[in-house]
């Protein structure tokens, strides 16, 4: 099912084709598997309060953030995303270390094609347990599509195997995206990372009873806008969603732009590891020898858990080349792929300045991890976040390009 709307669709419009998707089916026990917070502009909190609304008086209902390598959600962070409709107490927490079955595999031969003889290992398939619960009558996997780093178009799949997958998974196709190249993916359907998602959704998820609820989404201030809803349990849903965030979600620019500030809002970014989408979605559109200005007031460590937070403070973002190099020498981060990938898309290999403009994070701590430093005070001075609006400007002379939420796009050259 796909419903799109121009501009956008209205919330009693959502609410019907939400109706439709669950209509006629006998229903026990329903899991359902939203974003959290970082995906404050999705639209899958209010959907996931729909449907929960929808469902509670008539079957038991577990929900359960596809939380990645993130930390779990705050009572404040769950009342607010989804519009105070899912109690706190109901919240699963996903714990990617732990809690996690293995599935099978990727084939190593499979992964080495895909990959262009790049990585030539197998990859393990792990998902949360109640993936597979057959207790569930229905497993209702909702987010959103929008260019990504690691795998190219966001959601679908991923929600999966990496909002719901274990280290070994996440491990591993966060390196495979970062081996093939982070220019080569972003904004793309069909990457490495894809293919291997793809793989293994064929063979390990194509019995369970999971289907897909996808948005494609913009902002306008603080109000989401919901462009198109894609339902389904195949991928064509997927590919549709892709079509239209490739369309809506891009920007092409003819000029690469020489200064970029972006700001990183509070409520969304409170680490590095969620924050340098400012760098992600921004690296293809900066000239050589440009700089990346990031406002980041409530940005406070760099890894969402302890472990990743003492690797990054340790090695630091210092370029592909040398972050591979550390990973052959050093077991603590051969056993953290994701971390390394993480480095290395966090690092501009020398091309761009990074200066991040923080408030909690010290200059020697942003200065260690090898960025540049401006207490945010005195950036947001020159850069106002609440006067400025997405697009050109002008300060002191000098022009540069605002953009208020990263999360939501891809800049690059045409």
């Amino acid at each position: 099912m796909i419903f799109t709307a121009d501009p956008y669709l209205s919330d009693a419009a959502l609410r019907e084709a939400l109706a439709q998707a669950i209509a006629g089916r006998e229903l026990h026990r329903v899991l359902l598997l939203p974003p959290d917070y970082t995906r404050l502009y999705s639209g899958a909190g209010k959907i996931t309060a729909v449907f929960y609304e929808m469902l509670k008086d008539r079957c038991q209902v577990d929900v359960m953030p596809a939380l990645g390598t993130h930390a779990p959600m705050t009572r404040e962070e769950c009342e607010a995303f989804f519009e105070g409709k899912v109690p706190f107490d109901a919240l699963i927490v996903h714990r990617w270390r732990s809690d996690v079955v293995k599935l099978g595999e990727v084939p190593a031969d499979f992964v080495s094609r895909v990959s262009e003889g790049l990585v030539n290992t197998a990859i393990d398939v792990e998902v949360n347990r109640r993936i597979v619960d057959p207790a569930y009558d229905l497993i209702l996997s909702i987010g959103q599509v929008v260019p990504h780093e690691v795998v190219g178009m966001a959601n679908y799949s991923k929600n999966i195997f990496v909002g719901c997958g274990g280290s070994s998974m996440i491990n591993a196709s966060h390196m495979l995206g970062a081996f093939y190249g982070i220019e080569r993916i972003m904004g793309k359907d069909h990457s490495p990372v894809r293919q291997v998602f793809d793989y293994a959704q064929t063979h390990y998820l194509a019995d369970l009873p999971l289907l897909y609820v996808l948005t494609v989404t913009t902002s306008e201030g603080d109000r989401t806008r919901i462009h198109g809803l894609y339902i389904g349990a195949q991928r064509d849903v997927f590919e549709e969603a892709v079509a239209l965030s490739q369309k809506i979600n891009l920007t092409h620019v003819k000029t690469p732009f020489q200064k970029v500030v972006v700001y990183l809002d509070g409520r969304e970014f409170k680490s590095t590891w969620l924050g340098n989408k400012a760098i992600y979605r921004t690296r293809m559109a900066i000239a050589d020898g440009g700089e990346l200005i990031i406002l980041a007031p409530e940005v406070r460590r760099f890894g969402e858990d302890d472990e990743n937070d003492r690797l990054i403070r340790k090695y630091g973002y210092v370029g592909r080349e040398t972050v591979l190099r550390l990973v052959e020498e050093n077991a603590d981060l051969q056993e953290n792929l994701s971390v390394a990938a993480h480095l290395i898309h966090g690092s501009s290999d020398g091309c761009f300045r990074i200066t991040y403009c923080t408030r909690h994070l010290t200059e020697d701590e942003v200065r260690g991890a090898n960025f540049d430093y401006l207490p945010y005070d005195e950036a947001a001075k020159r850069y106002d976040p609440a006067v400025l609006t997405d697009g050109w400007h002008t300060a002191d002379g000098e022009d540069f390009y605002y953009i208020s939420n990263p999360a939501l796009g891809l800049w690059t050259t045409e």
